[in-house]
């Protein structure tokens, strides 16, 4: 097949909504840049958005079956990522009490971004072989052993959010393989029983006030800042929006972390309920063209990473969408595709490379 014929049968209904995610994300990120008076950030996303867009391209030559079929290069890309996540307690850099990413020269790694990508590939390879015994509570069991390791690891960074994410995922594709309503209860019982005892003893203070802070936000100065300022943020958009780089909140300071957590607020706020409710028809088409190759998929594998994929978008979409509009907690969840950052920007373009190679060989 040649590289012409083999460009025209990629799945460009994948392709354009997750580039033009990039470019909504490109104008939130050039705003902050304005604010601060500097493009570093603005230039280096637009090198990952190449990076990541070049492997996407890579990945689709290769045969998406040689996951299927090697259990062995599985496990051993899943005790790679285990290992980056244990190797972050001890040579990466303490930030604002986090070690969250490795620092490489100017470049950050976040090692929860493959790990994410690497659990759906498991789960996917787990389920698929196992598919007729799904009634067997032991199944579940030994899967979420394998979620346990890395959701423990990232749990301790100290990072809520990935935690959630990890999690939801298993949750998530348990749900789609099927699942008896008796062992749904009794997993639903068991995590009220770990939230009870991660509360009482293994959340930090700080995490503890921003739980709190979303149900009573009255500490305006304090814990409740942020979603104070996203929701006066969000609420000045109106209906068109202040204008790319005129957004008051992001340009005297107020919003923290506009690039990053705070992203989507930066956009209502400068593009107006009329560009949000662009974002969200672009996000949608992008999910529904995920689960389209989930559902036209011929065998387990295949379908299940596809579904494992739309999980992690829908996920961190609403939790962090949550978090802007003072629905949810603030517990440090990127909006895929949008904000700023290498790792989540190349780790999603990995999977819509692997969705490719589906699409072009099922």
């Amino acid at each position: 097949m040649s590289f012409a014929s083999h460009i025209k049968k990629l799945d460009w209904g994948l392709i354009i909504p997750a580039v033009l995610l990039v470019c909504f994300g490109l104008a939130g990120i050039y705003s902050t840049c304005v604010a601060k008076n500097t493009f570093s950030n603005l230039e280096k996303q637009i090198v990952f958005f190449a990076v990541g867009f070049l492997i996407m391209v890579v990945i689709s030559f290769f045969d998406y079956r040689i996951l299927k079929d090697n259990s062995y290069l599985i496990l051993i890309l899943y005790g790679i990522c285990l290992m980056m996540l244990v190797g972050l307690h001890f040579f990466a850099p303490d930030i604002r009490g986090t070690k969250g990413w490795y620092k490489i020269g100017f470049l950050s790694l976040d090692p929860i971004e493959p790990t994410k990508i690497v659990l759906v590939v498991l789960l996917a390879k787990y389920f698929s072989m196992r598919h007729v015994e799904m009634y067997k509570f032991r199944n579940i069991v030994f899967s979420g052993l394998y979620v346990l390791l890395p959701a423990l690891f990232i749990f301790i960074k100290p990072d809520l959010g990935g935690t959630t994410v990890v999690v939801s995922i298993w949750l998530g594709i348990l749900l789609v393989s099927g699942i008896k309503l008796k062992h749904f209860i009794i997993l639903s019982l068991c995590f009220l029983l770990a939230a009870g005892i991660a509360w009482n003893f293994l959340l930090k203070d700080y995490q503890k006030q921003r739980i709190t802070a979303f149900i009573f936000p009255y500490d305006y100065l304090g814990a409740s800042w942020s979603q104070n300022q996203t929701k006066i943020s969000v609420g000045s958009g109106q209906i068109f929006g202040q204008g790319m780089g005129k957004g008051s909140q992001v340009q005297y300071g107020f919003l923290p972390e506009p690039h990053t957590d705070f992203i989507f607020s930066v956009l209502a706020e400068e593009w107006g309920l009329v560009g949000i409710f662009a974002l969200f028809t672009v996000y949608g088409f992008l999910v529904w063209r995920v689960l389209k190759i989930a559902i036209e998929s011929t065998s387990n594998f295949p379908r299940l990473f596809a579904t494992g994929f739309a999980i992690i978008l829908t996920a961190q979409f609403f939790i962090n969408i949550g978090m802007n509009l003072s629905f949810l907690p603030v517990v440090g969840i990127y909006l895929p595709f949008i904000s700023y950052g290498g790792s989540g920007l190349i780790g999603n373009f990995i999977a819509l490379g692997i969705l490719q190679s589906i699409k072009i060989r099922r």
